[in-house]
């Protein structure tokens, strides 16, 4: 079997303004690639990027990895991978490359699941569990002069969504953000968690400012509370909070993922495989952090194509530590407005329905490789580029 044809699609929406701490915006976009084969078999992946990136993602995909890859064969994933990491060294570690990258990385375990007849999960050598319970982000800031009350009022709708745990964004100011995640704590079921997203906004004080306000409210997770770069801001901040510190959505590789991991830089880390190297690269970085006892909590932003792989990457990951009541990864689902889920699958995944009948969990599809098939034709009503 060999490699024929890579194509790049991107797809944008308009959508009511939201944002987070870094930029507003009124647009959502997705970013599939498809992997064409000799033989007939067609893989789907998806690269992180929103906007204008995703165009910038779409010309590396298709005019500087495709060349290296044509005629190869799509089962040699990790020679594949690191023949195109090589190729783009001197050019780029991380960032956009490593976006596109790992869109063709997810095509290929696409291929290799439907050619072995077998859904992505049992590929990866599970499952060690059939479902994960499902967190509901919503919480987008959003140009109000009440936003206290906005954002309690979504939150108690994605509790009696039927979700175990919901997520909120804050970075409007340290003062501000307490008085919003007083808001949402308040507002939802006490045995319900919460995490909460900073984008990385603050430097390390406000962080430690806001942070020491969550430990009063038994928060799940502060996510993202300082800038990427900063290892020493994340490290102080681990040692000096109660709540677990999570990161990692922006960064990229095992290499760039082993500081963040050996030097105990976060409680929680959180690898977006879309972004980070594709799946073959997410199981190094798995690895690095379970030989740490670091949970990993896969962040998840993207079409149901992204939400189907997450579904079997965390039902094949194994207990950490092991017992019989070990640390559960749980799906991360975001509650806005988006017409790249089960409107763009043949099949919908039905995420909300799912939580809804079971408890608050969902399981991945069983179909031979991710286990979806897009509609292309309803997508192009969407297509940009």
């Amino acid at each position: 079997m060999k490699i024929t044809r890579i194509e790049s699609r991107v797809y944008g929406h308009d959508m009511p303004e939201m944002g987070y701490s870094q930029a507003w915006y009124r647009r959502r976009s997705c970013h599939l690639v498809r992997v064409e084969t000799d033989e007939g078999l067609v893989g789907v992946g998806e690269a992180f990027g929103p906007g204008t990136v995703a165009l910038g993602n779409k010309a590396i995909v298709e005019e500087v990895i495709q060349p290296l890859l044509l005629g190869e064969d799509p089962l040699a994933r990790q020679y594949l991978w690191h023949k195109v990491y090589n190729a783009l060294r001197d050019h780029g570690q991380k960032g956009m490359p490593l976006q596109a990258q790992s869109a063709v990385d997810i095509a290929l375990w696409d291929i290799a699941g439907k050619a072995a007849g077998l859904p992505l999960v049992k590929l990866l050598g599970g499952p060690c569990r059939e479902r994960v319970p499902v967190y509901g982000y919503g919480m987008m800031l959003r140009r109000e002069e009440d936003l206290e009350s906005s954002f309690a009022e979504e939150a108690a709708q994605i509790a009696e969504m039927g979700y175990l745990c919901t997520k909120m964004k804050i970075g409007m100011g340290p003062k501000r953000d307490v008085k919003l995640i007083e808001a949402v704590r308040n507002a939802i079921p006490a045995a319900m968690d919460l995490g909460v997203d900073a984008n990385h906004a603050f430097t390390y004080k406000d962080a430690l400012y806001v942070g020491r306000a969550m430990d009063d409210m038994e928060i799940a997770w502060f996510e993202e509370p300082v800038a990427n770069e900063d290892r020493q801001g994340y490290r102080d901040l681990c040692r000096a909070l109660k709540t677990p510190v999570s990161g990692g959505e922006a960064e990229f590789t095992r290499w760039g993922f082993r500081d963040l991991i050996e030097d105990r830089c976060v409680d929680i880390v959180q690898p977006e495989v879309c972004g980070l190297g594709g799946i073959t690269e997410y199981l190094n970085v798995l690895a690095l952090a379970h030989t740490h006892f670091i949970p990993c909590m896969n962040h998840c932003w993207g079409s149901d194509v992204t939400v189907a792989m997450t579904l079997h990457l965390l039902c094949a990951q194994q207990d950490l530590p092991g017992g019989l009541f070990p640390h559960v990864p749980m799906l991360e689902f975001d509650t806005t407005l988006s017409h790249f889920r089960d409107g763009i699958l043949e099949t919908p995944l039905d995420i909300p329905g799912q939580v809804k009948r079971n408890g608050g969990y969902a399981s991945p599809p069983m179909e031979p490789g991710i286990g979806v098939t897009v509609d292309w034709r309803a997508l192009e009503q969407f297509r940009v580029a």
